[in-house]
């Protein structure tokens, strides 16, 4: 008898497990188990390794081999803001033309750009040189924005399962970042050369397994265009006529553009979040100097995307029924208010704290945004919309990072997170501001589930 129960208590246990493992993971599995989704969702994720590789490879080689930290910086700052104008220009083509007839070009651009600058970087060449070269290093097609706009062309209709896919999405980004981020600091050391090589075969392999899956792939304004027997900037117009009217404005004097009040309030809320979280960024490691811990920031920013992680595993998984705006502006307090705390740390280990409990809210924070983007703008032209958002986090990011810089040169760390205080506040400030622009337009009907 007394023998049997720590059997029935270790079954129950175990079917506990196995129920909250099929209620956490079940609906990712179901997602990618559909025809085709993993090729693509995966390969996205493997061509995007030059976002989390190229800086930090461009930092350490160049200061390797020219001895400046300076010349390093300006030209990571070059290909941000080369990235930020880009991106969305890219996300409009691939919207118009298609996905692969964009992508292919733009890779074989970065290719050739990452041959030309690491050979000149083992060269010392004339800086004016590297300066030239790094610009083209920004021909990154929209992986992410491309993944994002497979996954709703494929659920269209079901926002319940666009919901999981944007947050299994989330957990890919986060997992490129956790991965890159350290990889390509060791690769560099070793090389360049081996650290730009790993990376140019991330994107040929990732863009293989993207590319050549032809299945998911969304159709083109082009092609759209041609089946309804228009011009292109036709079906624009009557496509924007027809998400006005569904949104409740004036169908009749739709313009062809994306731009209208709630976009502009989601993309400048996501400029605050690039430049806060930037600060924050260089302002750890001025403290963590400080404290004769700076072999430690590496862990310390492993923890804050992992919990990034773990949140956006967690939020795919349930099925909520609050509002998307309360859970936006929720995700973005927390946020936003959690890091704005850093400047009252007196340890590194207090800041890693921190980080990880409000961490858990930085991934749902970019799935509400993606998410608010599918009631924004229509279908044909979610790439661009979400490939504005990557750009004025990008922009922002530039901003902050600069601010805090000056203030951390004259103050110190404690300098830098007032600054992080400052910037974390307004931009809370400045999302509440656009509140009324985000309620409505997720109170509308999400514009991919509308026939154009």
């Amino acid at each position: 008898m007394s023998s049997s129960k720590p059997t029935s208590s270790k079954t129950s246990f175990i079917q506990a497990f196995k129920d909250v493992n099929h209620r956490v993971f079940g609906g990712y599995a179901e997602l990618l188990r559909l025809p085709h989704t993993a090729r693509y969702a995966i390969g996205s994720v493997i061509a995007c390794m030059p976002f989390p590789m190229v800086g930090m490879t461009i930092t350490i080689s160049v200061q390797t081999y020219y001895g400046s930290y300076g010349l390093a910086g300006a030209l990571t700052a070059v290909q941000a803001i080369a990235l930020a104008i880009l991106t969305p220009l890219l996300g409009r083509l691939v919207d118009k033309f298609g996905q692969r007839q964009v992508s292919i070009p733009t890779i074989i651009i970065w290719i050739v750009s990452a041959i030309a600058l690491v050979t000149c970087i083992t060269h010392r060449v004339p800086a004016w040189i590297l300066y030239c070269i790094v610009p083209f290093l920004a021909c990154i097609p929209p992986w992410g924005a491309m993944s994002r706009a497979r996954w709703t062309n494929q659920l269209k209709g079901d926002s319940e399962k666009i919901n999981r896919a944007l947050s299994l999405s989330g957990v890919f980004d986060e997992c490129m970042w956790v991965i890159g981020n350290p990889l390509s600091s060791i690769l560099a050391v070793i090389s360049g050369v081996l650290a730009f090589s790993f990376t140019g075969m991330c994107v040929v392999v990732g863009a293989l397994m993207f590319l050549t899956e032809l299945t998911t792939e969304p159709p083109s304004q082009t092609q759209l265009a041609r089946a309804a027997g228009l011009t292109r900037k036709e079906y624009r117009e009557r496509e924007a006529a027809k998400a006005a009217a569904v949104q409740g404005g004036d169908a009749e004097n739709a313009k062809d553009s994306i731009w209208g009040p709630g976009l502009l309030a989601v993309c400048v809320t996501w400029f605050g979040l690039g430049a806060f979280q930037s600060a924050t960024a260089i302002s750890i490691i001025a403290f963590a100097k400080e404290q004769d811990m700076a072999q430690f920031t590496g862990f310390v920013f492993a923890c804050f995307s992992f919990s990034s992680l773990c949140g956006a595993l967690v939020y795919g998984a349930k099925n909520w029924v609050i509002p998307l705006w309360k859970r936006f502006y929720f995700c973005l307090a927390v946020v936003n208010i959690g890091i704005s705390c850093f400047v009252l740390a007196n340890h590194l280990w207090v800041i890693m704290i921190i980080y990880l409990l409000c961490g858990v809210c930085q991934a749902p924070t970019w799935i509400n945004g993606n998410q608010i983007m599918l009631h924004l703008v229509p279908p044909s032209r979610f790439t661009e919309g979400v490939a504005w958002m990557g750009a004025m986090n990008s922009i922002g990011a530039s901003f902050g990072s600069a601010v805090a810089g000056q203030f951390i040169d004259r103050y110190g760390s404690h300098g830098g997170f007032m600054t992080v205080t400052v910037l974390a506040l307004a931009s809370l400030v400045i999302a509440f501001v656009g509140f009324r622009q985000i309620r409505s337009s997720t109170e509308t009907p999400i514009l991919s589930e509308v026939r154009v």
